[in-house]
């Protein structure tokens, strides 16, 4: 089993609590996301106006960049209460048609992670946010019988992190869809600044810079790395963190300058140390590195790609040169002669998850 990242996106059950007193609460207070917060902003004045509720609105994203705090913002923005629910969660129709028909008018329905909600649920799913009705079937096979059951309207809010798979038939009935982008230092700074604040955080220029930059673009990261450097400072007796402590803090828990953590490092060193630099499968480099296949491809590799840091490849994954020198190794000449190449040609993800990719000879 993986031990817990501070890198990692996903939230760990203890840190909600202190990451729900973090969130905004407004638009106003939202950092980042300028276009997305203002579009959004726009739906949300129109639909006040004419006092109607929202249009459906869709999220998609990376995690940690927002999409839960968005989808509390709109209940806020429009006076609505909110029901949190998930797509796992719903695996069944009748799970649905429980969570619908006990909405009130105007109420937000906010599904994380919508695409993985079971195909039966998205079809009933389709009515309900065009017409906000519902057919629940009683009984089975020719005895069965359909009653219609009308619903108050209300606003849905998905959020997912591959919007790539939703099936088309539900995309287009969300009125508002926003994608959310990575962010800059410069904004994760005030993130950082307006977390210290509630906090009762010193932290002057520099601490938040040197947080900001290791933080891989993602404030939910931001905000775990800035509760880690409290403690540090807290045990060392520092008042007032500046970029010499937070630099410390976080090389004790072996978050790079760079955003890199020890799984990271790990998967580089691999690549360079144990195969010359790839093409090696992504199932052989999880091994190499003692990790499941899903952690790697999930947790390290998306960032390590992001950075120019990885390749991937139809041979399988390479560590590029920039990893080579952050890594402090010497590029062997001619190392990347074929394999940057072959970054332009179609990857067979399944044959490569699977460790079955050729490596060339």
């Amino acid at each position: 089993m993986a031990e817990p990242s501070l890198v990692a996106a996903g939230e760990e059950p203890e840190e909600r609590a202190i990451e729900a007193a973090l969130r905004p609460k407004n638009l106003d207070d939202f950092v980042g996301q300028h276009r997305v917060r203002k579009q959004l902003s726009l739906v949300l004045q129109a639909s006040k106006m004419r006092g109607r509720t929202a249009d459906h609105v869709l999220f998609s994203g990376p995690p940690g960049l927002g999409k839960t705090t968005l989808a509390m913002i709109v209940a806020a923005e429009m006076n609505a209460p909110l029901r949190l629910s998930s797509g796992p969660a719903i695996q069944h129709a009748g799970d649905l048609a429980a969570i619908l028909s006990s909405l009130s008018e105007g109420e937000v329905l906010f599904l994380d992670e919508i695409h993985r909600m079971s195909r039966p649920a998205e079809e009933m799913l389709y009515m309900a946010m065009e017409d906000f009705r519902v057919d629940i079937v009683v009984g089975k096979g020719a005895g069965a019988t359909a009653i219609p059951l009308e619903l108050p309207p209300f606003t849905l809010v998905g959020a997912t992190t591959r919007a790539g798979l939703l099936p088309g038939p539900l995309r287009d009935r969300f009125g508002f869809t926003g994608h959310l982008e990575f962010y800059s230092v410069a904004e994760l700074e005030l993130v950082l600044r307006r977390s210290a604040g509630l906090l009762d955080l010193k932290v002057n220029s520099a601490g938040f810079a040197e947080i900001a930059g290791r933080s891989r673009g993602t404030p939910r990261i931001a905000n775990r790395l800035l509760r880690r450097v409290r403690d540090w400072a807290l045990v060392h007796g520092v008042e007032q963190i500046d970029a010499r402590s937070a630099s410390a803090a976080l090389d004790m828990y072996e978050v790079d300058k760079k955003g890199l953590d020890r799984l990271d490092r790990a998967v580089l060193d691999a690549l360079i140390t144990k195969f010359g630099g790839g093409p090696v499968g992504l199932s052989t480099l999880a091994i190499a590195v003692g990790e499941e296949t899903e952690t790697v491809e999930t947790v390290a590799e998306p960032f390590l790609v992001r950075e120019g840091l990885l390749g991937r490849t139809p041979r399988g994954r390479i560590a590029l040169a920039p990893a080579w020198t952050h890594l402090g190794y010497a590029i062997p000449s001619g190392v990347f002669a074929q394999e940057q190449l072959d970054l332009f040609d179609p990857v067979d993800d399944a044959a490569d998850a699977a460790g079955q990719l050729p490596r060339s000879h």
